[in-house]
């Protein structure tokens, strides 16, 4: 079976809930959608406003504040928001990337080992029983491994060990000092290895969510070595489906998993920062036209807030004064644009309550953006 660039490009819309807005709750949203990026506190609500019908901010506050939903490192050593019976599972399945990312280096060089960290880690854990901020959190570490070696340590174990970001208050849940809690105190790391059952999980619930995929693909949203992925895909069998992607590469789907046509309508959508969509795979002109990958995904990382348009990108928007500022990377038709002023609406009216003047401290890439057609679209009607 082959499968064409717009039918992927379909099957991630409608997996991702951007075909149509979905009649779901928060906490079932984010299992639909599997991970959520959420570098930015504000980003996880503005993708869950493009996906759910009726999103309501305070649920979003409500099932962060009871762990429905969790706020973690996890995927590419990232922070997500993931559904909280999902939480163990993916912490086990980034087990090897997490060890060696980050009891390495940093960790590492100030002369703790990983034996180290595996006795600092119950007692760390007990501590964060409540809420604790980064300075308690490094006030407990300076107290056993001294105040040379307390940064250092702080940075290894707030990623590696099983650790939640408590809500802070703010607009966003979140501010912008953290607040840790212990999470699943069984999902403490064991080992080096990946134990399979949770990489099997893991990348079932990736393909749930975005697949059809490569083994490239997997690699690039989970950062996991590519050998286990083989090895956990060929004990699969026939749980997983084969087909050949529009280049000839091998792809994985679920059997009955949706893949609408590719000239299935795709409404407009205004996606915020880091939007999983744009980061789930090593081939990202699923969504993003290879000519204008290097102006939305910045040097540094930053994923500036981008415009869809028929499922890809074609520009980004910002807030202005009176609404949302859009620009346009080639010449859009008027339906279009009218079909983005609506949804303009929509988002003024989520930010004005909460943050009208989101992702202002990212305005600088506006200087390096290509020339393109900007129109304010109001925030209001």
């Amino acid at each position: 079976m082959r499968i064409t660039a717009r039918e992927l490009n379909r099957a991630t819309l409608c997996r991702q809930l951007l075909l149509e807005r979905a009649p779901l709750g928060v906490a079932e949203g984010v299992r639909q959608v599997v991970a959520l990026q959420a570098q930015h506190p504000g980003s996880p609500y503005v993708a869950l406003w493009n996906r759910l019908a009726g999103f309501d901010p305070a649920e979003a506050d409500a099932v962060l504040g009871r762990r429905e939903v969790v706020k973690a490192t996890l995927m590419r050593i990232t922070l997500h928001a993931v559904h909280g019976e999902d939480y163990r599972v993916f912490r086990e399945a980034m087990q090897q990337t997490l060890y060696a990312s980050r009891l390495g280096f940093r960790f590492s060089a100030s002369g703790l080992t990983p034996s180290d960290a595996a006795e600092l880690l119950p007692g760390l854990l007990r501590f964060a029983g409540v809420p604790r901020g980064s300075a308690e959190m490094k006030g407990w570490l300076e107290e056993r491994v001294g105040a040379d070696r307390r940064d250092d340590a702080w940075w290894g174990l707030r990623g590696y060990a099983p650790l939640h970001h408590h809500p802070t208050g703010g607009p966003w849940a979140f501010g912008e000092r953290p607040s840790y809690v212990a999470g699943d105190e069984s999902a403490v790391p064991g080992g080096r290895e990946v134990p399979p059952e949770a990489l099997r999980q893991l990348l079932l619930r990736y393909l749930a969510g975005f697949g059809p995929a490569s083994v490239a693909d997997m690699a690039q949203f989970a950062m996991v070595q590519r050998t286990p992925i083989r090895r956990v895909l060929g004990d699969l069998g026939d749980v997983v489906e084969r087909m050949e992607g529009p280049d000839g590469t091998e792809l994985f789907d679920l059997p009955g998993a949706p893949r609408p046509a590719g000239d299935t309508p795709a409404p407009p959508r205004l996606l915020g920062m880091w939007d999983s969509v744009l980061l789930a795979y090593a081939d990202r002109s699923r969504v993003i036209p290879p000519a204008y990958r290097r102006v939305v995904i910045r040097v540094n990382g930053d994923v500036l807030p981008t415009l869809l348009v028929d499922g890809e990108v074609a520009g980004v928007w910002r807030p202005a004064e009176g609404g949302i500022e859009a620009t346009a990377f080639h010449e859009l038709p008027e339906p279009v644009w009218e079909g983005l002023a609506e949804e303009a609406w929509g988002l003024g009216a989520l930010l004005a309550g909460r943050d009208p003047w989101l992702y202002r401290r990212y305005a600088h890439w506006w200087a390096k953006l290509p020339a393109g057609q900007v129109r304010l679209l109001p925030g209001r009607r």
